[in-house]
């Protein structure tokens, strides 16, 4: 995750706490904090970065930490969810009411490759994250609930809507999984990607990236449903067609 660009709330709306009110200056602290954390945070950790180190990165004082965040705690749990918004953010995107499948796919990975645009930003934060997997703090129940139950449960569900199931079952669950993994691969694996094709890597790629993806994922739910469609067929169905 160039020199980093001023970090500012994504289109949907903020994930993180409101900020106090701010000096004229204020917000140009608040995102220099952000900045100088999220490098800080994904290099060294949670336990291991003061907030005396975050000040002098930022080029600000301690107090500020405290006027912006309330503390480090606070200030750590923001790194996650400021830069880019909240998984959760992005459902009233691409599950909004009278969309088509097609379009709510497209909505979805429009969304969530968004960040890719952003790219040493991305670095920061997709290191953030594994450093939060290896290394759980306070964030990580947070993170299981917002970034990835509630964006899974909605797209299951809205997969559900659009094939005619009545309930999110197994095979709907690894379906939403699966389709879900197309993001992640993008996120994980641009080292990967830029050196096999660098091509296909860097900002300029990420909305080619999201209309491929919903093609990709439309073909997955077609062949879903036509393996559920064979299920129902009874036994014996198609030796009886080739026998006529």
């Amino acid at each position: 995750m160039p020199s980093a660009p001023p970090i500012s709330p994504p289109a949907a709306k903020r994930a993180a706490r409101p900020p106090r009110a701010a000096r004229s200056d204020g917000d140009d602290t608040r995102a220099r904090l952000l900045q100088a954390a999220l490098r800080l945070f994904s290099e060294h950790g949670f336990a291991r970065t003061s907030v005396r180190a975050i000040a002098v990165a930022a080029g600000t004082n301690v107090a500020a930490i405290g006027y912006h965040f309330g503390d480090k705690a606070q200030l750590y749990t923001a790194t996650f969810y400021e830069p880019f918004g909240s998984g959760s953010d992005l459902i009233e995107v691409f599950a909004a009411p009278g969309l088509s499948l097609q379009q709510a796919l497209q909505n979805y990975f429009t969304g969530l490759l968004e960040p890719l645009k952003h790219d040493d930003l991305v670095r920061q934060a997709t290191r953030l994250h594994v450093r939060e997997l290896l290394e759980p703090t306070h964030v990580w129940p947070e993170l299981i609930e917002r970034e990835c139950k509630a964006p899974h449960l909605a797209l299951a569900r809205l997969l559900c809507e659009h094939m005619g199931v009545s309930e999110i079952d197994d095979d709907m669950h690894r379906l939403a999984f699966s389709i879900g993994g197309l993001v992640m691969l993008l996120w994980t694996q641009r080292d990967a990607i830029a050196a096999i094709a660098p091509q296909l890597a860097g900002p300029a790629t990420a909305d080619a990236w999201a209309e491929r993806l919903t093609g990709y994922a439309m073909s997955m739910i077609q062949g879903e449903v036509a393996r559920r469609q064979a299920l129902r067929e009874p036994r014996g169905h198609n030796n009886k067609e080739e026998e006529e």
